[in-house]
């Protein structure tokens, strides 16, 4: 597993630097395979993603050609505060002339575990017509960009530390109705499948994190996960840590562009 450390001094260069990481794996990905299929978060994540919709990129990335989901989502109304659908399309899809039959978003009229497994299947029909590509070492999915942030204990999408959803292997999403952090009811990709995509990124900012990015840097190459974080071993795809200063505060490195 390849994994590059980008650090930023303010949250402007960060935003900047990841809009160029989307925008090349964006193009890369329409030319090779005439489709991109980016699987987001929550959170913070959503704000940092803005520059997506400023020039130049509004015009230059190939909008049309976007599949895009939920790497995490809470269970509640599309039009709830906490919904992770609700929050990107305020951020980013209404600013942006993506398909709307191209937004793969769940189904919140039912529970939790209809909804995972509703959201499984739409997954899989994408997976056999192969807009989604597959792992050639599992049946997993193989997005082409998961974009994650982290908590301040190092849990990524609703996968937290020391729960069930952790050690889930043979299910590509799963559910909780115990989530640590509120809401309660969430559905979210196992590790397989975040660890089979193509790339990953997790973006992290705010010293509040600081102490999780050092755990989960310390423990590079080790066996002692137990960080979810830590689990975050793309099996041959690319793993990039896009941080800024006060997130990276911790770590015993002078930051870089």
């Amino acid at each position: 597993m390849a994994r590059e450390l980008r650090i930023h001094e303010s949250l402007d260069e960060l935003s900047t630097d990841l809009a160029d990481y989307i925008a090349e794996l964006s193009e890369s990905y329409v030319k090779e395979r005439g489709v991109f299929c980016i699987a987001l978060s929550g959170g913070s994540l959503i704000g940092l993603l803005r520059k997506l919709c400023e020039a130049p990129y509004n015009m230059t990335v190939d909008w049309a050609r976007w599949h895009i989901f939920w790497a995490d989502e809470h269970v509640v109304s599309k039009n709830h505060p906490d919904s992770n659908y609700k929050l990107t399309k305020d951020g980013i899809l209404s600013k942006v002339p993506v398909m709307p039959s191209h937004v793969h978003s769940m189904n919140d009229a039912v529970s939790a575990e209809a909804a995972a497994n509703e959201y499984e299947f739409t997954i899989r029909q994408l997976v056999r017509t192969r807009v989604i590509d597959v792992s050639e070492i599992s049946d997993c999915p193989k997005f082409d960009l998961v974009l994650l942030g982290m908590g301040p204990h190092g849990h990524v999408a609703s996968l937290f530390p020391d729960h069930d959803a952790l050690n889930e292997k043979d299910e590509w999403v799963t559910f909780l109705t115990d989530s640590p952090n509120p809401p309660p009811e969430r559905i979210t990709f196992t590790l397989p499948v975040i660890n089979s995509a193509s790339n990953v990124a997790v973006v992290v900012s705010g010293e509040t994190k600081a102490g999780a990015v050092k755990s989960v840097m310390n423990s590079a190459g080790t066996d002692c996960s137990s960080l979810p974080a830590q689990m975050v071993r793309p099996t041959s795809g690319k793993l990039v840590w896009f941080l800024d200063s006060a997130a990276a505060s911790e770590l015993d490195i002078s930051p870089f562009s």
